[in-house]
């Protein structure tokens, strides 16, 4: 069984997406949608940089949308890939969630460009540069990092499970660092800040969340055509209304990611499709999932790759 999954920020780079834009007509199709969404050239920034303007978090959203939607598309046209008949789920980790929700036919590529635009920018506005912060502890499991950040004090949460022992806390820069020396002296093998621009996935984003949930009520959501395994209960949904409370709720949430890979292999799937830019799921699938296959696809030999894996 398979799953289709889309990678969130920190995978950007660039140049990413180009060569499938140059290769494929049905990737540059995506390209052509999302600037014009966008009202700007979005591409431009992807392929020529400079690398501070597309990591930018306003940028790195849609345009890591933007490419896994290319390479979607390329699949349906190229593959044969039919999400419906081929695949058991489809999750994202964070903004990979739109892009899966997109993949699925649950929202429409133009509103899902502007709704990460707008993800973006919220969430960069919702704490003041310098003021918040991200650390990445390793070798602890997830419980113990909760426990840390409770230690911790101030705001201070859990903000992605990622998987192969590597938690991420996110909240108020003085209580992360604290965070920081507890893990270490609780023997995290590494405790480190991360160079992030805001502290996401904590109580601190409820400006951003309380601004996408008036954006999604703006926009049509549909049921995908395969369950979305959502980030904030690791477990598969499709009700439209579901899906919006949920993608707010993630704004503040947790990334429960090394739950939903359990989730999806525990259900069946043996190979998860990582479509879009970077290889940083496939890295974890295999750490999360005994015996589980982690596949990148995001340029053309990788298309090539699938194509001839799967004897299309």
């Amino acid at each position: 069984m398979l799953a289709f999954v889309f990678p969130g920020q920190g995978s950007q780079a660039v140049g990413m997406g180009k060569a499938l834009a140059e290769a494929f007509a049905p990737a540059r199709a995506v390209f052509d949608e999302v600037d014009a969404a966008l009202g700007e050239k979005l591409t431009a920034v992807m392929w020529e940089g400079p690398s501070e303007k597309l990591t930018l978090t306003e940028n790195a959203q849609p345009a890591l949308m933007a490419v896994s939607l290319a390479a979607m598309r390329v699949l349906e046209a190229e593959a044969g890939v039919n999400l419906k008949r081929d695949a058991k789920f489809v999750a994202g980790h964070s903004l990979g969630e739109y892009s899966a929700l997109a993949a699925a036919g649950s929202l429409a590529l133009a509103d899902t460009a502007r709704l990460l635009r707008t993800r973006g920018r919220a969430m960069q506005l919702a704490v003041p540069v310098g003021a918040g912060a991200m650390a990445a502890l390793i070798g602890l499991s997830f419980e113990e990092v909760v426990a840390v950040a409770a230690e911790a004090g101030g705001v201070c949460q859990a903000a992605n499970d990622n998987g192969g022992g590597q938690v991420v806390v996110s909240g108020d820069k003085a209580a992360v660092e604290r965070a920081v020396e507890i893990a270490k002296g609780k023997g995290a093998r590494r405790a480190m800040l991360l160079p992030v621009s805001a502290p996401f996935h904590c109580a601190l984003m409820q400006p951003a969340a309380d601004a996408m949930a008036q954006a999604l009520a703006t926009v049509s959501v549909k049921p995908p055509v395969v369950p979305v395994v959502t980030n904030v209960l690791a477990q598969p949904i499709q009700d439209p209304a579901e899906i919006v409370r949920r993608l707010v709720e993630q704004v503040t949430g947790t990334v429960r990611w090394r739950e939903s890979v359990m989730t999806m292999a525990s259900a069946g799937v043996t190979t998860f499709y990582e479509v879009g830019a970077g290889k940083v799921l496939s890295g974890l699938v295999k750490r999360i999932a005994d015996g589980a296959t982690g596949v990148a696809v995001g340029t053309p030999d990788d298309v090539a790759a699938f194509k001839s894996a799967r004897g299309s």
